[in-house]
């Protein structure tokens, strides 16, 4: 539970572990393997036993591929961890390329030979990703070959399954119950035409059957697989050591408990029984595998439990209201406490369990205390912070320096709730460049959260908006303006997002962030972020559509000394002040002393 500082991995065996991967290459026969940041269920958050890329290259981030080929090794990475693979890889050994201008199928479409034998393991990879894989592949005339993992046959000490203890989620947190939430989804599957469909994400078996885990670190999933029938009960698939009585009889009365081992079974013999519906973008190759062996038949049928759970329901939203006066008043003290410290005194690491010690303080005098962050936070002083991703260990532990901004990426797990908030300030006076770079970030996510839009916007067409006022002064970033939020669930939940690629519409009761930033790489980075969920627009007299808007859910004040006030629009600051004003009036009564009159300096309205 929380944060721990230890560097994870070191690049340093990056060689001789490559050297074993390429022996356990040539004992199977085959010239290649891709190794993905991924587990069985195709998801960000995984346990220790399946950080199979970071144990092999060094690189600690959320999202990335190495391809190990008999005489070169490449690392795929995104925009945000073009820096930080550097710093935690061998360059020697490794190459380096884009996920997104150059992800694996294109380069192995334009790389490899005829004679080429790719190995990978099925159950690592979609449905979709294979396919793309395997188009590429016979493009060159090249075999894609699927195998039990060549990792774990050369990861000795790799770590045993998790066993982390299951919860209830009761009615009264989830405003559903579950037993109503199970005919939803199988009215969904006969729709489709199939069958049955299997859930391979947690969070979606998590949402389906109003149970938590604590499986994977700060995100509070079960790691299980479940059958949804058309008819009849579900199969939920889960190591019985992971329940007590008390969760165990709760769940045997929704569904029938069966052991992960038989899950391969269940498939092949759901596969006889009729189609067998599978989200391509979300299920394991190995599932598509198993049910063509069964000599079954497939229907494309997206999660149905994917949109009931990123839409969430009056009761989640008033739990994330809650949880969120409380996480403001967790920050206001913990940036109280930052400006009362001299320049140098405080570390990276000093800076991280302060903020966790506000949290914990917060969620236990409401009596719904913190169970964990939700992610690592990411606490970057000076050119620390221009790495986006940035992780502090006690070897890249950085002082917070005079007239530096730090950035400080965070955010909690409270059973009503899931938070993620950025805040970037200064240590002492900023430069003119640095106040102009904060304020055009400000601007940016004051401009979402202004925004009306019309019902069936997507994510992609209004994430311009947040880079609006960069573009115009020839600056952008280097990662999406927006991810979904879960309810005391995954901090990235999908299928909603604010980004180029964010092709789902946004609806009312989708929880996003607001997350635009800017790097200067070697010295400094910005970024700030709320949290805001869709809701109904208000109707304008004269307006013909029905329109949405956004509702912020974060309160915590920025830093005024950043602001450049000349280069606000007369609206921005209008919105600004009613948003401290907010904040004043939802947190402080919650505050006192030292903090309550640090708080109520900072909500002041701006200077003329």
């Amino acid at each position: 539970m929380f944060q721990t500082f230890e560097a994870s991995a070191d690049p340093s065996q990056g060689a001789e572990r490559v050297a074993a991967l390429r022996r356990a290459m040539a004992e199977a026969g085959v010239d290649g393997f891709l190794v993905p940041r991924a587990d069985e269920h195709q998801g960000e958050y995984v346990a220790p036993r399946s950080e199979r890329l970071q144990w092999l290259t060094g690189f600690t981030g959320s999202a990335g591929a190495a391809l190990v080929l008999l005489e070169c090794a490449i690392l795929f990475v995104d925009g945000r961890y073009t820096l930080q693979v550097r710093q935690q890889t061998d360059p020697a050994l490794f190459e380096y390329e884009s996920l997104v201008d150059l992800p694996p199928a294109q380069w192995l479409a334009a790389n490899l030979t005829s004679s080429t034998r790719l190995a990978f393991d099925p159950w690592l990879h979609t449905i979709a990703e294979v396919k793309g894989l395997r188009a590429a592949a016979e493009k060159r005339g090249a075999t894609l070959v699927p195998v039990d993992n060549l990792v774990d046959r050369v990861w000795a000490d790799q770590p045993q399954p998790p066993l982390g203890p299951a919860s209830i989620q009761p009615e009264s947190l989830a405003g559903m119950l579950a037993k109503e939430k199970l005919p939803l989804l199988a009215e969904r599957v006969a729709e489709s035409g199939a069958t049955a469909t299997v859930l391979t994400d947690p969070s979606s078996v998590a949402w389906a059957f109003n149970i938590r885990g604590s499986d994977v670190p700060h995100t509070p999933l079960m790691l299980a697989f479940a059958i949804i029938p058309a008819e009849g009960r579900p199969q939920l698939f889960v190591d019985n050591r992971k329940l007590d009585i008390e969760v165990k009889a709760y769940l045997t009365q929704l569904a029938d408990l069966r052991s992960p081992d038989l899950l391969e079974g269940a498939v092949r013999a759901a596969a006889s029984q009729g189609p067998v519906g599978l989200d391509f973008g979300l299920a394991a190759e190995a599932l598509r595998l198993l049910v063509e062996d069964a000599g079954g038949q497939m229907v494309a049928l997206s999660d149905p439990a994917r949109l009931p759970r990123a839409t969430k329901n009056k009761t989640e939203l008033a739990g994330s209201r809650a949880a969120h006066r409380r996480d403001g008043a967790a920050m206001a003290d913990f940036l109280c406490w930052l400006d009362a410290q001299d320049a140098g005194s405080v570390d990276e690491i000093k800076a991280v369990q302060q903020l966790e010690a506000c949290r914990r303080q917060a969620g236990d005098d409401a009596q719904m205390p913190l169970r964990d962050i939700s992610f690592d936070t990411i606490s970057g002083a000076g050119p620390n912070g221009a790495v986006i991703h940035y992780r502090v260990t006690r070897k890249t532990n950085r002082r917070l320096g005079e007239n530096e901004l730090f950035l400080v990426d965070s955010g909690g797990q409270y059973q009503d709730g899931t938070t993620d908030i950025t805040r970037t300030v200064i240590l002492g006076t900023p430069t003119a460049e640095m106040k102009r770079h904060y304020t055009l970030v400000l601007k940016g996510l004051i401009g979402l959260s202004m925004l009306r839009f019309p019902v069936g916007t997507r994510g992609c067409d209004i994430d311009a908006i947040a880079r609006m006022h960069h573009w115009k002064a020839g600056l952008d970033y280097a990662h999406g303006t927006g991810h979904g939020v879960g309810s005391f669930l995954a901090v990235h939940e999908g299928p909603q997002r604010i980004a180029k690629t964010g092709t789902e519409k946004l609806l009312p009761g989708m929880i996003l962030s607001n997350e635009p930033g800017y790097y200067k790489a070697g010295a400094y980075g910005i970024r700030l972020e709320n949290l805001i969920v869709v809701e109904d627009a208000t109707a304008i007299e004269g307006g013909d559509l029905p329109m949405h808007a956004f509702e912020t859910l974060t309160l915590c004040p920025f830093d005024r000394r950043l602001i450049d006030t000349a280069l606000l629009a007369p609206e921005e600051r209008a919105w600004l002040d009613s948003y401290h004003a907010r904040v004043r009036k939802e947190i402080a009564p919650m505050l006192g002393g030292e903090t309550l009159a640090w708080l109520e300096a900072q909500t002041e309205p701006l200077p003329a």
